[in-house]
């Protein structure tokens, strides 16, 4: 390439292209090409975070369009799979995705993403079946839809990277985040309110964006981003998924009741998920170490700032799934009720009532994002963590039936400061790995992101029923024959596991009807009992106490992980850019140079600098004698070459 071409090409890019970049289709890249890039893909992951929590609202609706009573025991499993289906389908491809990307280009598999996540939402509202096979109809194409849906979160934040220049990857990771965490909330208004109209709309509204998407990415976005010729780690691929699989499925089936207790956690297929989960996980990292072409390259967590902002990723996303979950049931099954809400509206509602939440994400992840950009993500990333944890304990001193201005104002910061957080660790982790991993890393952060949550519902629903077992039967008991109920059925109503009553709530059904209609004592009590039972003070007020229990232990909990994943934030060291560091010594020619760049990339030892200094010695060299593998107009003499000098900083022992 032309010194002339090449200037342009930086002029108008924002950035020189990397080495080993993919031809760029179309003919060079304008200065706006990085804003095309990233309202697509913000786009694509507000597509795919909204699909995954659509359905929560929707479910009641989508349950009777299908003739299926989704609370009775036979079909629990079909209601956690419509939950839960979509988010550990998306945790278990993301990596795998992610490292296809990077094989075969990032925009293709982002292109096909939108086309499949079309397919399933087009696929799912013309469900022509009844009852379980109608279920099993929406879990399938839900799979689909996820399918989709991963390969958008795969390689999206890969895309932003390779387009946008490392001083402005911070806002451009602060938009896209915050569109797809946003989205998981955006998602239970819009299920809410189309699900009234009819359930069908909730799958309908999929399809014009991902077709829309699909074309509108197709044209616009450009393989830039360098591709790595290497053959696909099936073994990997295989034991990741599977052991992934079987460690969430393992969890979601937890929270279910199994042979007299209030929950699964001693079932053989629990614990079969659970172990057999983990052993095929540590296979895989044992794969990984030994293959020549990993799925994923275990080596980039000697890298500080990836592997401590994944870790705190995990830790975020367990905290912040447990706080959605809870603030639901909560409102849902308290708050709104006393305050006069029905019960079968009060998911739409809400969702409603939260939107604080969201607005906080939205106001301070694009300004943490370009702060951090300036400053560095160290002091932005952990102090957000450490607001969203002042937030849980403002939450604990509330009482049960809160003012709604101290609940807004403290789930408003509760989102301010995990939109502090996500912005500058995605940008940071992003930054801190090779141009030609991108992909898996990209993939990486999306699994700890999405696994997190679901995580959190096995681990919140756990404390939050341990919390209820404790005290919520003998309240029941007291309360039923109160009212007229005989002892000895209140005492069997009161022994039910309290995961029926929070399921009830969360779906917005009346949980002591759905647990009385069975016994048939409403027909045999007066008037007036059946009216106070089924009213809409008994079951909140019954609750109040019991559920508050439950919240010290959940809120606590999420306050211990939001602390811990503060203190890993603050471990990822300052301000490291993997490619600047490792070809600034290259590109000036100085060994000085290239070790001063190698110390800059922080963790890295002294012998680690001298090596790269030599590498990048013998890079320059090459290129002033006309050798092969140096470095030439910004890019390698090979489509798919790495210079070696990009080897990622190890961290200081």
């Amino acid at each position: 390439m032309r010194r002339e071409d090449r200037q342009v090409r930086e002029s108008e890019n924002g950035r020189p292209p990397g080495p080993g970049a993919a031809p760029v289709r179309g003919g060079p890249l304008g200065a706006h090409y990085k804003w095309l890039a990233l309202s697509n893909t913000t786009l694509g992951m507000l597509a795919a975070t909204v699909n995954a929590s659509i359905v929560i609202i929707a479910l009641p609706a989508i349950f009777r369009g299908i003739d299926l009573d989704p609370l009775k025991p036979g079909n629990v499993s079909y209601l956690l799979w419509m939950l839960m289906g979509y988010l550990v389908v998306s945790a278990v491809l993301v990596v795998t995705l992610g490292r296809l990307g990077d094989i075969f280009g990032r925009v293709r598999m982002y292109n096909l993403g939108f086309s499949v996540f079309a397919l399933g939402a087009l696929a799912l509202p013309f469900d022509p079946l009844k009852g379980p096979a109608g279920a099993l109809w929406l879990i399938g194409f839900r799979v689909v839809q996820a399918t989709g849906g991963a390969m958008l979160m795969a390689n999206s934040p890969a895309i932003l990277t390779d387009a946008f220049p490392s001083d402005q990857r911070g806002t451009a990771m602060g938009i896209n985040q915050v569109a797809g965490i946003s989205g998981s909330f955006i998602g239970l208004i819009l299920g809410g309110v189309l699900a009234a109209v009819d359930w069908r709309l909730v799958f309908i509204v999929s399809v014009p964006i991902g077709v829309g998407g699909a074309i509108w990415s197709y044209f616009s976005l450009r393989e830039i981003g360098i591709q790595t010729s290497s053959r696909i780690d099936w073994l990997g691929n295989v034991t990741f998924a599977l052991g992934l699989i079987g460690l969430l499925a393992g969890i979601t089936y937890g929270i279910q009741p199994y042979g007299g207790h209030v929950m699964g956690w001693t079932s053989p297929v629990v614990l079969t998920g659970l172990i057999g989960g983990v052993a095929l996980l540590t296979a895989f990292c044992l794969i990984e170490l030994r293959v020549a072409s990993p799925m994923f390259d275990l080596k980039l967590l000697r890298i500080r700032a990836f592997a401590a902002g994944n870790a705190a990723t995990l830790l975020a996303s367990i905290a912040r799934g447990g706080l959605q979950f809870m603030l639901i049931i909560w409102l849902q099954g308290i708050w709104l009720v006393l305050h006069g809400y029905s019960y079968k509206d009060t998911p739409l509602w809400s969702g409603i009532y939260l939107l604080p939440l969201t607005f906080g994400f939205v106001v301070a992840g694009p300004i943490s994002g370009w702060l951090s950009d300036k400053h560095g993500a160290r002091v932005f990333a952990s102090g957000g963590l450490l607001v969203s944890a002042a937030a849980f304990a403002g939450l604990l001193v509330l009482p049960t039936d809160f003012r709604y201005v101290d609940f807004g104002a403290l789930v408003f910061i509760s989102g301010a400061g995990m939109g502090l957080f996500s912005a500058p660790n995605a940008a940071a982790i992003m930054n801190s790995v090779p141009a030609r991993q991108r992909g898996a890393a990209s993939g990486m952060l999306a699994t700890f992101q999405n696994s997190g949550f679901v995580l959190s519902i096995g681990i919140f629903f756990s404390l939050m029923i341990t919390g209820l077992a404790s005290t919520l039967p003998t309240t029941l008991t007291k309360g039923l024959t109160a009212q007229g109920v005989p002892y000895a059925l209140a005492h069997q109503v009161g022994q039910t596991p309290p995961v029926a009553s929070l399921f009830a709530a969360f779906l917005g059904y009346n949980p002591v009807h759905e647990l009385l209609a069975p016994t048939g004592i409403l027909s045999k009590l007066p008037a007036h009992s059946v009216a106070a039972l089924t009213g809409k003070q008994f079951f909140p007020h019954l609750i109040s106490g019991p559920f508050h229990h439950g919240l010290v232990i959940v809120f606590s909990t999420a306050i211990t992980l939001l602390v811990i994943a503060a203190g890993a934030s603050l471990l990822r060291g300052r301000r490291y850019i993997h490619d600047e560091n490792a070809l600034t010594g290259a590109a000036t020619g100085s060994a000085g140079a290239a070790e001063l760049t190698a110390e800059v990339a922080i963790g890295a030892s002294s012998e680690l600098a001298m090596e790269v200094a030599a590498e990048a010695d013998s890079e320059v060299e090459g290129q002033l004698n006309g050798g092969t593998g140096g470095i030439v107009d910004g890019r390698t003499n090979g489509a798919t070459a790495e210079p070696e000098t990009q080897r990622e900083a190890k961290p200081r022992p």
